[in-house]
C-alpha cells in the first residue's frame, strides 16, 4: 500500500499575469540546462567549421623612416625655430602621399593587382580542401572544380575598358590549351600557353604564362579597372606611425596571398622611395632654373655699373675714396648682399609657404631690419661732399653687383652637385614580410559564436517563460473560482519509459504492439504505486462525495484542448475505482479522435458511434477488461457527424442502459474549445470536471470553457491539475509543498 501526503503551499506563484517572477525566470533556465548546453555547442561547432572552411588572411609589414628635409637653397630651412611641429607636419604629409592613388596606382602597374584569378571550387569545402592540397579524386576527372595543384599564371592581360571591371571564364583544354569565354558563356577563343591571343570584341589581349590543371577545370578571370584594383590596395593598407616624432613609419598589407603581400609591399616601399627623390631634385631643378635666368640680367647689371663709374672718374677726375666714404661703401655692400640673399630665400619659401608661415614672416622681419640699417647708412652719406657721393653710389652698384654674380655662381654649382646627388629624406628601414594569419582567430570566433549559442537559448527560454500563461499551481485555479479535485504529477516510470516508447501527454501511451485486449498498459495496473496513481486514488475519494450530490452516477471528464491527458485519467481513474470494488465503465465520448481503445489495445471499431446509428446493440458495444469491475466502450468508426448523433435519444437511452448496468460510468469527451460535444454529453451527466495540463492552459482558456459549457447547461463542479512537475524555476516558491513523502509496503 502506498500513501502520498502533500503539504500546503507557503506562497502562491505569478498571482498577476503582468508580473515577471525573477526567480520562475532563473529556475527555468536551470530547468532547460541541457537544452542551453546542446544550442551552445552546435553554435560553437558552427562557428569551429566557419572558422576552418573559410579562407585564411595574412599580413605582411614593413618599416619606413621620413628624415629631416633641408631646403635646397641654404638657410631657408627654420624648423628648428618650430621645434618638433614642423616635423610633425612633414610626417603626416608624406603619410598622405604614401597612400595616395598616385602612388599605389603605380604599385597595381608594376605588379598587375588589376588581374584575380579565382579557381572554380566546390561549394562551402572546395577552397579548404584546395588549400590542404587534396588532389583531384579519379570521380571528378572533367569536372569544372579546381583542386590541390592546380595553378593558372597570367603575364599580360590588356584590355580596351578603363573604368569597368572585365570578367572571363578560362576553361582548361589540357595539353596546354584552354577556351576563354565572357561572362555569359560565350566563347572568345582558344589559345595556348605561352601565346599571345588577340579578342576583337571585346578587344583584348591574353598571354597565359602557365595553366597546371586537366581538362575541364575553370577558372575565373577579372580584369579590374586601374582605378578599382587602386582602391582595393588602398583599403587593405595601413600606414601608422611609430612612437612620437620618430618620423618611423609602420606599413601594413592584407590579405588572401602571402607572396602578392610581399610583392605589393616591396613595390609600394620602392614607388614611394623613386617618388620621393624625384620631388627633392625637382626643387633642386626649378631653383636652378630661376638662378640661370638672373646670371645673365646681373652680369649685365654689373657691366652697366662698372661702365658708369669709370666715366664718371674720368670725367671728375677722381680716382680714390677717403677711408670714411670707403667704411660706409663696404658696409653698405654687406647689406645689399644680405639683402640679396634673402631675396633668394624669399622666392623659394613663396613656393612652399603662405606669407602667414613663422618661417616666411621671420624671413621678412630680417629682411625689414636690413631695409633700415641701410636707410641709416645712406642719411649718414648724404654729408658727404657730391664727388665723394657720387662716386660711392657708382662704386656701390659695382660691388653689389659683383657680390650677387659671385653668390649666384656658387648657388649654381651647389645646386648642380644637389641634383646629381638627391637622395631623397625616405629611408627603407625593413623590407616587407609576411608575419602569419590574422584572420579568422579561431578561438575567438568559436568563443563568440559558443556564447551567442548561449544567449540565444537563454533569451529563447526566457521569453517563453515570460510569455507562458499556462496555470502551474492549484492557487491559481482556486482564484477563478474553480474547486480542485485532485493535483496529479506526472509519472516518474512514464518519464523513464519514454525513451523507448512515445508517451502522450499525461501518461497514456502509443504502443503499436499486437492489440491483445490487455488492460496491463494502464499504470493503475502496471505500478499501483506511482505518485499519479495516488493522487488519483484521491481524486476517487474526492469524487465519491461530490457525486452524491449529483443527479446521477454518470461522470463527464472534459478540458479546454486536446494533449492534455483527459483519457489517461479517465482510464486510470476508472482502474482505481473497479479495484475499490464498484462496477465502472469508461465511455470514449470523442467519437473523432478518442482513443481509449488504445489503452486496452484492442480497436476502435465496434463502439459508441455504431450504437447510436443502430448499428450495435447497447449489450454488444461494451467491453470486458483484464481488470475485474472494469468495462469500456470505444468510439467506434468515425462518423461525419458526431454531434448529431449525440443530440439523438438513443445516445440518453444508452447512458441509462450504461447507469442502471454500472456503478460509476465515466465518460471521456472532447474538448469543449474545440467542439460542443462536451456540452451535449455533459448536459445528461450529473457531474462534470475539467482537465488542466500543468504549464499548458492558461486561466483564459480556462474561463472561456467554463462559460462555454454553462452556456450548454453544464454545471462545473470542478477541475484536475495534471501532469504537475517539480521544476527549479517553482520549487523555491510555491512548489514547496509538493508530493515530497511516500509511504511504500515493504
Amino acid at each position: 500500500m502506498s500513501e502520498t501526503n502533500t503539504i500546503a503551499p507557503g506562497k502562491t506563484g505569478r498571482q498577476n499575469d503582468d508580473e515577471i517572477d525573477i526567480g520562475f525566470l532563473l529556475g527555468s533556465l536551470w530547468d532547460h540546462k541541457i537544452f542551453i548546453a546542446v544550442l551552445t555547442l552546435v553554435f560553437a561547432l558552427a562557428g569551429l567549421v566557419y572558422a576552418t572552411l573559410s579562407t585564411p588572411i595574412y599580413q605582411a609589414d614593413a618599416l619606413v623612416q621620413i628624415e629631416k628635409k633641408s631646403g635646397t637653397i641654404p638657410g631657408a630651412d627654420m624648423t628648428e625655430m618650430l621645434g618638433g611641429q614642423e616635423k610633425d607636419s612633414e610626417t603626416s604629409t608624406e603619410i598622405e602621399i604614401l597612400g595616395s592613388r598616385m602612388i599605389l596606382g603605380q604599385v597595381v602597374d608594376q605588379t598587375d593587382l588589376d588581374i584575380e584569378i579565382q579557381p572554380t571550387t566546390l561549394p562551402i569545402i572546395g577552397d579548404w580542401l584546395r588549400r590542404k592540397g587534396v588532389t583531384r579524386p579519379d570521380f571528378m576527372e572533367g569536372h569544372a572544380s579546381v583542386w590541390g595543384g592546380e595553378t593558372l599564371a597570367i603575364s599580360e592581360l590588356v584590355a580596351s575598358h578603363e573604368s569597368s571591371t572585365l570578367k572571363l571564364s578560362l576553361e582548361s583544354l589540357g595539353n596546354g590549351r584552354y577556351r576563354l569565354k565572357d561572362a555569359q558563356g560565350n566563347e572568345l577563343g582558344q589559345g595556348t600557353v605561352g601565346e599571345k591571343l588577340v579578342v576583337e570584341e571585346p578587344w583584348l589581349e591574353l598571354t597565359v604564362a602557365e595553366l597546371d590543371a586537366p581538362a575541364g577545370a575553370t577558372f575565373t578571370v577579372i580584369k579590374k579597372s586601374r582605378l578599382a584594383a587602386t582602391n582595393d590596395l588602398k583599403s587593405r593598407l595601413q600606414i601608422e606611425t611609430q612612437g612620437k616624432e620618430t618620423g618611423i613609419l609602420n606599413l601594413t598589407l592584407q590579405g588572401p596571398d602571402r607572396q602578392e603581400l610581399v610583392k605589393s609591399l616591396n613595390a609600394t616601399n620602392q614607388v614611394f622611395l623613386s617618388q620621393n627623390i624625384a620631388r627633392q631634385a625637382a626643387e633642386a631643378e626649378k631653383s636652378l632654373e630661376f638662378l640661370e635666368e638672373q646670371v645673365p640680367k646681373i652680369r649685365e647689371e654689373l657691366n652697366e655699373a662698372e661702365n658708369r663709374l669709370n666715366e664718371y672718374r674720368l670725367e671728375s677726375d677722381s680716382i680714390d675714396l677717403s677711408a670714411e666714404t670707403r667704411n660706409a661703401l663696404d658696409k653698405m655692400v654687406s647689406i645689399e648682399a644680405s639683402l640679396n640673399e634673402l631675396e633668394l630665400k624669399e622666392s623659394e619659401l613663396a613656393r612652399r609657404y603662405t606669407e602667414n608661415h613663422p618661417v616666411y614672416r621671420a624671413l621678412l622681419e630680417k629682411k625689414e631690419q636690413l631695409m633700415r640699417e641701410k636707410a641709416r647708412l645712406e642719411e649718414r652719406t648724404d654729408n658727404l661732399p657730391e664727388t665723394q657721393q657720387q662716386v660711392l653710389r657708382l662704386s656701390r652698384n659695382v660691388e653689389v653687383n659683383q657680390e650677387i654674380y659671385v653668390q649666384l655662381r656658387n648657388r649654381m654649382q651647389e645646386l648642380r652637385l644637389v641634383r646629381a646627388g638627391t637622395v631623397g629624406n625616405v629611408r627603407i628601414l625593413d623590407d616587407a614580410v609576411a608575419q602569419g594569419q590574422v584572420a579568422p582567430r579561431r578561438n575567438l570566433i568559436v568563443a563568440v559564436a559558443g556564447v551567442s549559442g548561449l544567449l540565444l537559448a537563454m533569451v529563447i527560454i526566457l521569453l517563453r517563460a515570460a510569455l507562458n500563461r499556462g496555470v502551474v499551481s492549484p492557487e491559481q485555479l482556486e482564484e477563478l473560482g474553480l474547486p480542485v479535485y485532485a493535483t496529479v504529477p506526472l509519472s516518474d516510470s512514464e518519464k523513464r519509459g519514454s525513451g523507448k516508447r512515445r508517451s502522450k501527454p499525461g501518461g497514456l501511451r502509443h504502443d503499436r504492439r499486437k492489440k491483445d485486449g490487455s488492460a496491463k498498459s494502464l499504470l493503475a495496473f502496471r505500478n499501483p504505486a506511482d505518485m499519479s496513481v495516488e493522487a488519483i486514488r484521491g481524486l476517487r475519494t474526492s469524487l465519491h462525495f461530490a457525486m452524491m450530490e449529483g443527479s446521477s452516477n454518470r461522470l463527464v471528464i472534459t478540458g479546454p484542448s486536446p494533449t492534455i491527458g483527459k483519457s489517461f485519467l479517465s482510464t486510470n481513474l476508472g482502474a482505481v475505482c473497479a479495484q475499490a470494488d464498484q462496477k465502472v465503465v469508461v465511455v470514449d465520448g470523442d467519437m473523432r479522435k478518442g482513443h481509449v481503445h488504445e489503452a486496452f489495445k484492442q480497436d476502435a471499431h465496434g463502439g459508441l458511434s455504431e450504437v447510436l446509428s443502430g448499428k450495435l446493440e447497447f449489450g454488444q458495444a461494451v467491453r470486458t477488461s483484464e481488470v475485474e469491475n472494469l468495462s469500456w466502450v470505444s468510439r467506434g468508426s468515425a462518423p461525419p457527424n458526431p454531434s448529431e448523433l449525440l443530440m439523438q435519444a438513443r445516445f440518453s437511452e444508452f447512458l441509462d442502459y450504461l447507469s442502471e448496468n454500472f456503478d460509476l460510468v465515466i465518460i471521456d469527451t472532447p474538448p469543449i474549445l474545440a467542439v460542443t460535444d462536451a456540452a451535449i454529453i455533459g448536459k445528461q451527466c450529473g457531474t462534470t470536471l475539467m482537465v488542466v495540463r500543468f504549464g499548458i492552459n492558461t486561466p483564459k482558456e480556462i474561463q472561456i470553457a467554463e462559460h462555454r459549457l454553462a452556456t450548454g447547461g453544464v454545471t462545473l463542479k470542478g477541475t484536475i491539475l495534471n501532469a504537475m512537475e517539480k521544476k527549479a524555476a517553482t520549487s523555491y516558491g510555491y512548489y514547496g509543498y509538493y508530493y515530497n513523502y511516500s509511504y511504500k509496503s515493504e
